[in-house]
């Protein structure tokens, strides 16, 4: 017991002790950490403190028992390792205070580098740094020390602190304007002494303290920030965008300090095994001489590629490479690195799985299977129905008319056009108004998080495809152009100028992700090639486009592994043409009530509000031929494929004139003397069927029962259509579906109906009709087993299913209250977005398991929006369903979805 005692209570772990599967535990960064130590990489010293810490530390306020003394021995074994100990004022040692959750939450949390320098140490990493020419060129070891002191501050006062990050900023531009110059580097070590003067007193007049000089104290309040900043406003709202559980929190690593702003011949940088934009193999990455890590996330100076480290110091260069092949070959997969070079010596600072754009997924996992890293099930489960949208979004088409007026570092691909906007609470307003933007930055912060999921493209003036822009644009799917540097960018003004142009907040500009290209104005836009290949206009086998090539590979083998079939939602012939070259397999769910609108919505208003049998036939006698027509083209399309008609189901306001608007226009004939006798009598009709709450009223099949000929008219049309289609050869397959049913017994009196008419109809042709209905009512899906008596097949309708589960309007809730569930973690997502497994997806299952026990070859489905949700898919595959509907963009990304579910859960022979 003591044991098992001491186990669940150890909280800090050394990076030799862990190992690259306990993110959990350690964070990603703590575990690759201790996985680069363990493989013998140049890791520099140090530890992890668990998430299972931060959590204790964030339920109650205070560090858990026994963790300081964790902390103080991992501390004196790190100090004998280095020789030196944590803010010696002769030779002291210093480290960085890292976050790392178990996901990558890229710039999010807190960093502060330096910990352990203080007023008199500051002398002593002077002298430890002396003695080097390359340091005497670059302005010799007293400004290496007190630019890293100002850094310090700087980090520990904003992440510790929270003293506005600005105010050390604006004295940065006050040393840099003083001194006539815009670089960093430019500031000699008189300079930087004096700036770190200025940050203590911001330090001072925000906090009513100095600067803490004990550095413990230091490394005790950066750990805490640490902790604190997972519940920090950008992290949660970071958590929220990419579905991150809330309740993982962070690891802190505790690293000792390398430094890469000793001098020209130090340096730090970022690398990529592969072009996280496109896939391909080859040397990516930047890298900034005489700078901290920090440097090149932020953006806040250009770095120069990684090829150029190879002319400045070759042995590092190839060591970085040598280690690079070996980390991609471990992990077999794309690697992010980041290091520092400290004088000539290589050290490996982090690595991770790397983020990656939409068409790089696809590419790498190819090239992973060629290279026999990876199978094919491993490929399918590296990509995912999100990417898959992305690439089918359009793309620029270019002609001689549209000159880019920049061109800057394609960070993230795609295609944005809209309003410049130069600040992120400025995107967020102007994207609630329906306006597409584009977030115009310097460099962009963790705090500009808001604005960048607002924004249809982010463009920045200074970063490369590490900075903090590309890195968190990749991994959103937003399309991003960093490095744009011959943008003059005036924040306060709102105003950038490039090119002899001025352009202001509000102007429309276009930004191509891949080129790095920006053009003023409004570009048209053309299909991707991804959907050019689902519309058959691409050969995988002719063409030379590796995405294409590899979105087919992936295709086929999600195709071939999945068990759930993809039908479309699809009320036109032209619907079902495109669905069916998007690869649908039927049509699930064809809304008759679709067919109503535009001339033939007279017809419906004349059948609901008829006076008497007369009326009312005349207008069915006019709808018959209509529906038939429309089914006859439909059937056609889809060719021996199912096709699931949903009997009309149209709340009645959507078919009626408006009330208050028919009032007031009668009124105002009557005050004009005009004769409106007709219009009074309409008037009459409608407050007669008027309703509180349409979406609960007389629609469905209440409609149908209440409006006798409804239903037999729509049936009639149908099967007559599949006869006619029979007759000329084609293979019709009809399943006409009930809407709303609550009761068996509504369902048995629509049923006997429909089969006295299909066996009238199909007498000498024969045609094979399926009658089923719609899991929409909760009680239905609680009686399914009743039901199913009656039913050759359920189609679960999600959105109303959800709608009564949930007792929400549709179409009020998005905007009244959701964003504010969202923001209180009361939703993680919207249920009409994504199913809520736990209560109406526990309704489907109810519903899938009752109805198959009563009829075992019940067929089920899902014709809801959820049925083109990535998530929501594995879910159906989950409780056993035989299909999922979407809208027809939505196929492909369903299909992939239902191959990974498949390969995931079940398991896939296919290789």
């Amino acid at each position: 017991m003591a044991a098992q005692e001491t186990v669940e209570h150890k909280y800090v772990y050394d990076f030799a002790e862990g190992n690259k599967d306990l993110k959990d535990l350690l964070g990603g960064k703590g575990a690759n950490l201790a996985e680069m130590t363990n493989l013998g990489l140049p890791v520099p010293p140090g530890f992890t403190i668990t998430t299972e810490a931060c959590k204790a530390y964030l339920a109650t306020g205070e560090e858990p028992d026994g963790l300081a003394d964790q902390i103080a021995a991992h501390l004196a074994s790190l100090e004998q390792a280095m020789g030196k100990r944590l803010g010696d004022p002769q030779d002291p040692l210093l480290v960085s205070v890292r976050s790392g959750a178990k996901f990558s939450m890229p710039g999010m949390m807190e960093t502060v580098l330096n910990v352990g320098l203080n007023d008199r140490s500051v002398q002593g990493l002077a002298r430890q740094a002396g003695g080097s020419g390359d340091q005497a060129a670059a302005g010799g070891a007293d400004r290496f020390a007190w630019d890293s002191y100002r850094r310090l501050i700087q980090m520990f006062g904003k992440t510790v602190c929270e003293v506005p990050g600005e105010e050390f900023e604006h004295a940065l531009d006050d040393a840099k304007r003083a001194k006539g110059t815009r670089n960093d580097l430019d500031l000699d070590a008189d300079d930087l002494r004096g700036l770190v003067d200025a940050y203590k007193r911001i330090f001072l007049k925000h906090t009513g303290r100095e600067f803490p000089q004990e550095p413990r104290e230091q490394l005790d309040l950066a750990i805490r920030a640490v902790f604190e900043s997972w519940n920090a406003e950008r992290a949660v709202v970071y958590r929220r965008q990419e579905r991150i559980p809330a309740d993982l929190g962070t690891a802190v690593n505790v690293v000792a300090m390398v430094f890469g702003n000793l001098g020209s011949d130090s340096g730090t940088g970022v690398a990529f095994t592969r072009d996280p934009a496109s896939g391909a193999q080859g040397i990516y990455g930047d890298y900034l001489a005489n700078a901290q890590g920090e440097d090149v996330v932020a953006g806040i100076r250009n770095t120069v590629p990684l090829q150029e480290l190879e002319k400045l110091d070759k042995t590092s260069y190839d060591e970085l490479l040598s280690y690079m092949a070996r980390l991609e070959g471990h992990y077999k997969d794309l690697c992010d690195i980041e290091f520092t070079i400290e004088r000539g010596k290589l050290w490996m600072l982090q690595t991770r799985v790397g983020k990656r754009t939409a068409a790089a997924a696809f590419v790498i996992a190819g090239q992973l299977v060629d290279e026999g890293l990876i199978d094919l099930d491993e490929a399918l489960h590296r990509v995912n129905g999100a990417q898959l949208a992305q690439l089918m979004f359009p793309r620029f088409q270019l002609d001689h008319e549209f000159q880019p007026v920049a061109k800057g570092i394609g960070a993230s691909p795609g295609a944005a056009v809209g309003k410049v906007v130069f600040t992120s609470a400025r995107a967020v307003e102007l994207a609630a108004e329906g306006e597409d933007v584009i977030l115009v930055r310097r460099e962009t912060n963790p705090d500009d998080l808001n604005g960048m999921i607002a924004a249809k493209g982010i463009l920045t003036s200074r970063g490369g495809k590490t900075s903090h822009a590309a890195v968190v644009a990749r991994g959103m799917g937003k399309t991003c152009v960093s490095g744009a540097d011959e943008l003059d960018i005036n924040i306060p003004q709102r105003k950038f100028t490039v090119a002899g142009q001025t352009v202001t907040e509000g102007d429309v500009v276009s930004i191509d992700g891949t080129t790095g290209k920006v053009y003023l104005g409004e570009v048209p836009v053309m299909p991707s090639e991804v959907v050019q290949y689902f519309e058959g206009e691409l050969d995988p086998e002719q063409t030379d486009d590796a995405l294409v090539k590899a979105v087919h590979r992936i295709m086929s083998h999600a195709d071939a592994a999945r068990r759930l079939a993809v039908r479309t939602n699809a009320d036109t012939a032209a619907d079902a043409a495109r669905a069916r070259r998007f690869g649908a397999q039927g049509i699930g769910l064809c809304r008759t009530e679709h067919m109503f609108l535009g001339d033939r919505r007279e017809l419906v208003e004349r059948l609901i509000l008829a006076r008497d049998e007369k009326e009312r036939e005349a207008a069915l006698g006019a709808l018959l031929p209509l529906q038939r027509a429309d089914f006859v083209e439909i059937f056609r399309e889809m060719d021996g494929l199912p096709v699931t008609v949903r009997l009309i189901d149209p709340p009645l306001h959507e078919f009626l004139p408006p009330l208050e608007q028919l009032a007031v226009n009668v009124a105002v004939a009557q005050e004009r003397g005009e004769d409106v006798a007709q219009e009074e009598a309409l008037l009459a009709a409608v407050r007669r069927m008027h309703e509180q709450n349409p979406m609960l009223g007389l629609r469905g099949v209440r409609l149908g029962l209440v409006i006798p000929g409804l239903f037999a008219m729509q049936v009639r049309a149908i099967v007559e259509a599949a006869v006619e289609c029979a007759k000329s050869g084609v293979t019709p397959r009809p399943e006409i579906m009930v809407p709303l049913v609550g009761a068996v017994q509504e369902l048995e009196t629509v049923r006997a109906e429909a089969e006295r008419i299909i066996a009238e109809v199909t007498r000498e042709q024969p045609v094979e009709v399926l009658i089923g209905t719609m899991i929409e009512v909760p009680r239905a899906a609680l009686t399914a087993g009743q039901i199913a008596e009656a039913a050759q097949f359920f189609s679960f309708g999600t959105n109303d299913l959800t709608q009564m589960g949930w007792g929400f309007s549709r179409d009020d809730v998005e905007g009244a209250f959701f964003w504010r569930y969202l923001e209180l973690g009361i939703f993680g997502i919207s249920p009409f977005e994504s199913i809520d497994r736990d209560g109406v997806g526990r309704l489907v299952r109810i519903a899938a398991e009752e109805g198959r026990a009563a009829r075992p070859e019940l067929k089920l489905g899902v014709c809801g929006e959820h049925g083109g949700d990535p998530d929501s898919v594995h879910f159906f595959h989950e409780v056993g369903l035989d299909y999922v509907s979407c809208s027809p963009f939505r196929v492909p990304v369903a299909r992939l979805e239902a191959g990974r579910a498949a390969v995931e859960t079940d398991g896939s022979d296919s290789r």
